[in-house]
């Protein structure tokens, strides 16, 4: 490929579509009046998402690689745009009123939404490290400002923070180890890289580099021991933004860490060094998630360490591919999409359940809710029982997968370390249902009406969560598809 031609720039035409959506929402912004609602904004930004999702779908039919094989378009990078426009469609409802009632009038916060997907978008896309790095950044910036948008509240500002100075940390370590990567093979192309690799040209650099690139991705994924900041982080960041960067930018780095590790794991060498990697931050998330879980009194911090946990699942699918690439890959894929689905439902209601200045986040203030608001109540049972993982929901299926994979590697021990952990998970999720239905309210925590785009946003992540329970063929189906293109 020596020129860039039209083919090239429908193949990033989400990422640009979503950057003229962000461009003229902030142009926007200061044409409204101070008081008056960021609505229109709002909707703006909610025309932007669902046009990229479309020009996502229309992607399948211009697959290939794009500027100088930097960017490649085909089933696994289409599943993770689309997966993460989704996202951004159901965050964008579930903000309306949220924005309203926390006095929020700042409608950069819309387009901070739209670019920082434009870098998550990138990131899954991306088959170069320094425009994976470009991307990265991309993403980071809008969610570190959208982290301490609570502009009144101390712990808002706090979480952005210390978001911001340990995310920089990390981002320093995924920067170093691309450098020594590009010293140890003479390339950041991932492909090229894998070639090196396998051919056995590389020394201990190599090794530096992988686990460097690790560290910093796992910060951002909330893998232990780099969960440090997440609980603070989610407790003081608007319930929506939690919803946010709990998974979209989760599904990007899952995607980077897919094509990082598999051209690892390409190389007999590189094997056991980057599976060990894996293995014990596995093990650890999932433990340390689950253990922190359980003495949490407020909602945001139970769900933060619940993410750890989760993360620490979908690691396990990322040690299928030793043995057998295809299906790893694809369990990887479907929990990414899953968790996205439960996740989001879940902060969509605590967001609005939270209330002015989000006072209401406790578990104490959702006894009772059961006869205050019996629809939000079975709502928020669904994605309570899919974290769990209890059929018919896609958590169920989720987790089926994954410890197929890991038995299909013969990593029993690990396969019994989750199961373990996922009942023990039971508990606090079920904890939550039971205080919602069984006890007596406590406290005066109103119940607003549902407004109509909360309620969207809702009810199509229990569709979604539902259908991946009940009917999950089809999306696996796509998964190992997604799979078998990232493999070849």
């Amino acid at each position: 490929m020596t020129q860039v031609t039209g083919a090239d720039y429908i193949r990033i035409l989400p990422e640009i579509i979503l950057t003229l959506f962000g461009m003229a929402v902030m142009m926007a912004d200061p044409l409204l009046p101070p008081k008056k609602s960021r609505k229109p904004l709002g909707l703006l930004a909610l025309v932007g998402a669902i046009a990229a999702a479309v020009a996502t779908v229309m992607q399948s039919n211009y697959t290939g690689t794009a500027f100088f094989d930097m960017i490649a378009v085909n089933s696994f990078s289409i599943f993770f745009h689309l997966l993460i426009a989704l996202i951004v469609i159901v965050i964008i409802l579930a903000s309306y009123e949220y924005l309203e009632i926390q006095h929020i009038n700042l409608g950069e916060y819309y387009g901070l939404i739209l670019f920082g997907a434009v870098g998550m978008m990138l990131m899954s896309s991306a088959t170069e490290l320094v425009l994976i790095f470009i991307a990265l950044e991309i993403s980071s910036i809008s969610t570190y400002v959208l982290a301490g948008f609570r502009r009144k509240s101390a712990g808002s500002s706090e979480s952005s923070l210390k978001y911001f100075l340990l995310g920089s940390f990390a981002t320093a370590f995924f920067l170093y180890g691309v450098a020594l990567m590009f010293g140890a093979t003479g390339s950041t192309s991932i492909a090229e890289i894998a070639r090196q690799l396998q051919a056995g040209h590389t020394g201990l650099l190599a090794f530096v580099a992988l686990a460097l690139m690790f560290v910093g991705l796992g910060f951002k994924i909330a893998s232990a021991p780099f969960h440090i900041w997440t609980p603070d982080v989610y407790e003081g960041a608007p319930a929506p933004v939690v919803g946010l960067m709990s998974t979209a930018p989760k599904a990007a780095v899952f995607a980077v860490l897919l094509r990082i590790l598999f051209a690892a794991a390409s190389a007999s060498a590189f094997s056991s060094a980057w599976f060990w990697l894996v293995w014990v931050s596995a093990a650890l998330s999932m433990t340390l998630g689950n253990i922190g879980a359980l003495v949490q009194n407020n909602v945001k911090r139970m769900l933060a360490y619940s993410s750890i946990a989760h993360a620490g699942y979908m690691l396990v699918a990322f040690l299928g591919p030793a043995t057998n690439p295809q299906v790893g890959i694809s369990a990887a894929i479907f929990y990414t999409a899953s968790y996205a689905a439960m996740n989001v439902g879940a902060f969509c209601i605590v967001s609005h359940l939270a209330g002015s200045e989000e006072r209401y986040v406790t578990l104490d203030d959702y006894a009772g809710l059961s006869q205050r608001s019996p629809w939000l109540a079975a709502m928020l049972s669904i994605f309570m029982l899919s974290l769990i993982g209890i059929p018919p929901t896609a958590g169920f299926f989720a987790k089926y997968y994954v410890f197929n994979a890991a038995l299909h590697a013969n990593l029993v021990g690990l396969a019994v370390i989750g199961l373990i952990n996922s009942a023990v998970a039971a508990y606090y999720y079920l904890r939550l249902i039971v205080v919602m239905y069984m006890r007596d309210s406590k406290t005066e925590a109103p119940v607003l009406p549902v407004p109509a785009s909360l309620g969207v946003a809702v009810v199509l992540s229990a569709v979604a969560t539902l259908y991946l329970g009940i009917w999950p063929q089809r999306i696996l189906e796509y998964a190992l598809r997604s799979a078998h293109d990232l493999i070849h």
